[in-house]
């Protein structure tokens, strides 16, 4: 369906419309006091979200081997996930993804501690992923970073994360307007211009129903795409045995 027939459709629906703009975040130098704040108080909107018990839950069956995170940030999520799956995820190899160069010795050491062979990349994802191996990871995670991707540009990433990944867990904003009225209400935690800015310009270019699922490439794949916590839009690939 065309992109102006999808929008009319949704405002005939009362739905908001997929809308990908850009976020003051990825615009500011990693050094910017705003961006280091923002970065913070992205740790207190996943608590918000609750998107560290989301995800535990979804993972809690799988032993992954080797696993990548997209988009990794500082690495908190993934470490937080790290603690919460142990002892399952002893002896994995992470690998933390991001093109900025934010991951902090001490959270390696962390990471060491649960006897996890945590490995920090500084590259663009999409050419890391051009280069990765065939079925070269067991998992890999994405928080809240697919919604930066206009459809083309999705399904173009989706496609190349299936060729590297045997599972694809995505944790995304749900579109909706309880969304964006929960980021209406993020000066309460303390959270500053740009990440009050950048919680609204995510939620609208956020996930509902199965838009990530009419992304993913078609194949021998178990997907499930569900609506998670109150904020949240889960989307899990399993490749078929």
């Amino acid at each position: 369906m065309p992109r102006n027939d999808v929008t009319a459709t949704c405002e005939k629906r009362g739905l908001l419309p997929r809308v990908v703009e850009p976020e003051y975040l990825d615009t500011l130098p990693p050094t910017d006091p705003g961006a280091i704040q923002s970065r913070r108080d992205l740790q207190r909107v996943n608590r918000c979200m609750g998107s560290a018990r989301i995800l535990t839950a979804a993972l809690k069956n799988f032993r992954p081997r080797r696993i990548v995170e997209l988009g990794a940030g500082d690495g908190t999520l993934l470490l937080e996930l790290a603690e919460r799956l142990s002892p399952a995820w002893s002896e994995a190899e992470l690998v933390l993804l991001d093109r900025h160069a934010l991951i902090k010795p001490a959270a390696l050491q962390r990471f060491s501690k649960l006897r996890c062979r945590a490995v920090a990349e500084q590259a663009d994802v999409r050419e890391w992923l051009s280069k990765a191996p065939g079925e070269g990871c067991d998992l890999m995670i994405a928080n809240l970073f697919l919604h930066h991707f206009r459809e083309d540009e999705l399904a173009a990433l989706l496609g190349s994360a299936a060729r590297v990944a045997t599972v694809f867990v995505a944790l995304e904003p749900r579109r909706n307007r309880l969304s964006l009225a929960f980021c209406q209400l993020l000066w309460a935690i303390g959270c500053n211009s740009v990440t009050r800015h950048d919680a609204a310009v995510s939620v609208r270019a956020g996930f509902r129903e199965h838009e990530l699922a009419r992304c993913w490439p078609l194949g021998e794949w178990h997907l499930q795409e569900r609506a998670a916590g109150c904020f949240s839009h889960l989307f899990i690939a399993v490749r078929s045995s």
